[in-house]
C-alpha cells in the first residue's frame, strides 16, 4: 500500500537511524560525566587510590594511616569560569596543570580511582593564595628521591606547599618501615640503594595519606 506508514526503510534513513543512535549514546556518557563532575569547588582536592604493588603500594605500605584512605597520588582542582583543571606533580610532566578529564581519564587508566575532599568551611579562605602558589610553581620537575627539595616536587609535597604559609597541612618524620616486620621496607632499601642514597627514615616530609588524615579537610565523594 502506498499510503502506509511501515515504509521499508531506505538506506539514508538508516543512515539517519544510526546517527541519531550514536548522538544519543555520546549524549548519555557527555551527560554521566557532567554530573560525576557537578558540585565540585575551587580548591577541592583530588586523592587518588592507591595499587597494591609497584612503587604505589610500596608508599601505601609505610604510610596508610586510615581503613577507608589509601592513597598515592594527590592534585587540587581549579575552576577558571567553566573550565576545571588539576594542579598536580606526576612523575611524567612534573608540576603541571592538566585538565580535569584528562586527570581522570589517566586514572581510571591505570585503574585508580579519584576521592573528593575539601577543606572545611572554616579554612576555605586559604584557597585563593594556594592556587596562586601552586601555580607559581608550574614547570618544575618531578622529585623522584622523595627528599624536599627546592628545586623538584613530589605529588603531596607540591600541595603541602601551596598550602604552607595557611598551615593548613604540616611536614612529618617520614618513615618507609612495614608495619608488619618493624623494619625498613625491603622496596624502600633497594629503591634508594639504586640511587645510592641512604633511606631519609626520619626526615621531614608528607605523603597522601598524611594529608588526607587533615582535621582540616573532609571527605566529600568518590568520583
Amino acid at each position: 500500500m502506498n499510503g502506509s506508514i511501515f515504509m521499508k526503510p531506505t538506506l539514508k534513513n538508516k543512515s539517519l537511524l544510526k546517527a541519531i543512535f550514536l548522538f544519543s549514546v555520546l549524549f548519555f556518557f557527555v551527560s554521566c560525566k557532567n554530573s560525576q563532575t557537578s558540585g565540585l569547588k575551587n580548591g577541592d582536592l583530588l586523592f587518588v587510590t592507591a595499587k597494591n604493588s609497584g612503587l604505589s603500594g610500596a608508599i601505601n605500605n609505610v604510610t596508610q594511616k586510615q581503613k577507608n584512605a589509601s592513597f598515592d597520588h594527590i592534585g587540587i582542582l581549579q575552576k577558571d569560569g567553566r573550565r576545571l583543571s588539576v594542579l598536580h606533580a606526576a612523575p611524567k610532566g612534573g608540576s603541571q596543570k592538566q585538565d580535569l578529564n584528562e586527570f581522570l581519564k589517566d586514572q581510571a587508566n591505570d585503574g585508580q580511582n579519584v576521592v573528593i575532599y575539601r577543606l572545611k568551611p572554616e579554612f576555605q579562605k586559604a584557597i585563593p593564595d594556594a592556587i596562586e602558589k601552586a601555580n607559581a610553581m608550574l614547570g618544575k620537575p618531578y622529585n623522584f628521591n622523595y627528599i624536599l627539595d627546592e628545586n623538584s616536587y613530589y605529588c603531596s609535597d607540591y600541595i603541602e606547599r601551596s598550602f604552607r604559609e595557611k598551615h593548613i597541612f604540616k611536614l612529618e618524620p617520614m618513615t618507609f618501615v612495614d608495619p608488619k616486620t618493624g623494619k625498613i621496607n625491603t622496596f624502600w632499601e633497594e629503591f634508594y640503594a639504586k640511587k645510592n642514597l641512604k633511606v631519609p627514615e626520619g626526615e621531614p616530609g608528607c605523603n597522601p595519606n598524611g594529608l588526607a588524615s587533615s582535621d582540616k579537610i573532609q571527605r566529600i565523594k568518590e568520583l
